[in-house]
């Protein structure tokens, strides 16, 4: 009896030591989509501001959605809030006529962009070496509009970020992306335009908006809960 004992004991341990690793793999990093948002401060370069990034900083603030296919790569849907206002007074050089301008607007965008972890990124799965933290870079195209006045101006947006992203939790993620926006209008600044009769076109001349901004997202939806493989 005692070695049938032993034998059916044996027999369980080894059935449990199969099953852990397995059920350790359907646990670790499996989730396809996160949802999140941020707040920061935004910048201003165009006819009112050549050369200082946050001279006069506006509120920005953004909600995200994010689809990710593996550890690498995440594709991003961004809905933003951007303040921005700028003052000629910033300017090293006069206008012509020593002409005085400032002005304030608000810009809402909706963009679409790809991203890129430098490292493999996650908690969990070893064998893929997978870090907590990882910086990254993206590139999207968007559309924006912008309320300066009773002046209203719609434009397509390019934007491009860089940022680090760390792991608070297996679900929580904690990053801080500093981005730079081309728009391909120069009415960003309301009707402030040409003010040196160098005449706009849609890659001269045109503004830009930066924004540095601290997110939280959460991740969902699991990509196989019933089973042990990734696809």
């Amino acid at each position: 009896m005692t070695g049938k004992r032993y034998i059916l004991s044996a027999i369980m341990t080894l059935c449990l030591l199969t099953l852990l690793p397995q059920r350790a793999i359907a646990q670790d990093e499996t989730y396809r989509f996160d949802l999140g948002g941020g707040l920061g401060m935004s910048g201003y370069l165009g006819d009112l501001n050549d050369s200082h990034l946050f001279d006069r900083p506006g509120l920005a603030a953004n909600a995200a959605w994010r689809y990710r296919p593996d550890t690498r790569w995440a594709f991003k849907t961004a809905l933003g809030y951007t303040g921005l206002n700028g003052n000629s007074a910033s300017l090293a050089s006069a206008l012509p006529g020593g002409k005085e301008y400032s002005f304030r607007s608000t810009v809402f965008d909706l963009s679409e962009s790809a991203e890129f972890n430098f490292m493999p990124y996650g908690i969990g799965e070893t064998y893929k070496h997978l870090r907590r933290f990882s910086p990254y870079v993206s590139l999207g195209l968007g559309f924006a509009v912008a309320s300066c006045g009773e002046a209203t101006a719609a434009a397509l947006t390019i934007p491009m970020g860089l940022g680090i992203k760390y792991k608070l939790r297996p679900r929580l993620n904690l990053s801080a992306e500093f981005s730079m926006t081309k728009a391909l209008t120069d009415r960003l600044d309301g009707d402030i335009t040409d003010l040196y009769g160098v005449k706009s076109s849609m890659v001269k001349n045109t503004d830009w908006y930066s924004r540095l901004v601290l997110s939280v997202s959460y991740e969902f939806g699991e990509r196989c809960p019933t089973c042990h493989y990734y696809d």
